[in-house]
């Protein structure tokens, strides 16, 4: 299918049935429907739990279930019933991908598990989410915090004197839906090749085993245990929130060059020649003899003053903005973050699916669905052999 202006979804044609909840596994499938994809998102009579997540809410709906359920549509299947279960599996056996994140070896009694669902549609790719994987972590529950906590990363965030923190969002849920996404792709290229479907897996520990990057790499590779620095880094000096003279300034500089174009602007280019300070291994050695000699420097600037000179000279920095703030200046960069989805009023402004492609477009015809919206025509659809 191609859109008004000629060019196609990039996952048009494809069925994805979702039976996820909360944010890894919707979080993937929202990002497969804006591809184009059509999702029917399976929900008990409850509802996914993130539709009792708030406040906020616009009107009465929650703002967290909106933000991950566009481009999709609801059906109401109690697995409990063996009707319902009977449309369930016909939505698997239709599908080219299935999303699940029920506990591990919770479908199985359901015959919706992969082993189960594999048998009549070969071709099917099967993505499990699960907090700790399916050997011996696989009755541990898969909480984002409890993962931010047993990863490290919490060790990590924080004043160094001061108690560890949570990141500001479910931070390993989103990197396991992204994972996810890239696993399902990846599969659906193999079944391209070789008409086979297959079992794509990903856990929250897993995701940020590898999203740690450089710090879990310290561990691995160096035997280093990183610890909380509050906003500095371990491997560059300046990098981190740096006081001006009315409110802090983060001060990005992450190579020689950029070191010595600060220096120049603060006025102690001599600084840069400092053998102490030189190159970045030194700096980040030396940093507590650097910080007194930048921070009676950045004293005499006002921080919109010096965020404009600093950028002048190829220096990253910007200022600690609100989400309200970030979102303003993507505007302004003209980045488009808000999409407006639904009319009337269903309408809602939600944030741009961050992929462009030069030769596609992306999805936004649908807003959340209400809980059950499209359960009888979904029911008569899966009713009717075909």
């Amino acid at each position: 299918m191609t859109t008004t202006n000629g060019t196609a979804r990039p996952l048009e044609g494809l069925l994805v049935a979702d039976l996820s909840r909360v944010l890894a596994g919707p979080y993937c499938t929202m990002l497969l429907a804006d591809m184009g994809a059509t999702v029917i998102k399976v929900e008990s009579p409850a509802g996914d739990d993130t539709r009792t997540w708030v406040p906020p809410t616009k009107g009465d709906v929650a703002t967290y279930y909106m933000s991950i359920n566009r481009n999709k549509k609801s059906v109401v299947l109690d697995f409990g019933k063996e009707e319902d279960l009977v449309l369930a599996r016909e939505l698997v056996q239709r599908a080219d991908i299935c999303v699940e994140n029920f506990k591990v070896g919770g479908l199985k009694k359901f015959g919706l598990d992969y082993e189960s669902t594999s048998k009549s549609n070969p071709g099917l790719v099967y993505l499990s989410i699960s907090g700790f994987g399916t050997d011996k972590g696989a009755k541990l529950p898969g909480y984002d915090l409890i993962v931010q906590a047993v990863s490290g990363l919490m060790s990590l965030t924080g004043e160094p004197d001061g108690p560890p923190f949570r990141a500001g969002i479910s931070v390993f849920d989103v990197m396991a839906g992204l994972h996810g996404t890239i696993g399902v792709l990846a599969a659906l290229n193999e079944k391209n090749r070789t008409g086979k479907g297959q079992h794509v897996e990903v856990n929250l520990l897993s995701s940020a085993m590898s999203g740690l990057v450089n710090q879990t790499a310290a561990y691995t590779l160096a035997d280093v245990v990183p610890f909380r620095m509050g906003n500095a880094h371990p491997s560059l000096f300046p990098y981190e929130a740096l006081p001006t003279k009315d409110r802090d300034l983060i001060i990005a500089a992450g190579n020689d060059k950029q070191f010595r174009a600060l220096a120049k602007v603060l006025g102690i280019e001599h600084v840069a020649d400092d053998p102490r300070f030189k190159i970045n291994a030194d700096r980040t050695k030396n940093r507590e003899e650097l910080r007194p000699l930048l921070l009676e420097q950045l004293a005499k600037w006002n921080s919109d003053d010096l965020f404009y000179a600093l950028n002048d000279v190829g220096v990253p920095c910007g200022p600690i903005n609100s989400i309200g703030d970030g979102v303003e200046l993507a505007e302004k960069l003209g980045l488009r973050p808000r999409v407006s989805v639904g009319e009337g009023d269903r309408q809602a402004d939600l944030v741009r699916n961050p992929i462009t492609f030069s030769n596609g477009e992306l999805n936004y015809t649908m807003p959340p669905p209400h809980l059950g919206e499209h359960t009888e025509e979904i029911r008569n659809w899966l009713s009717t052999k075909g």
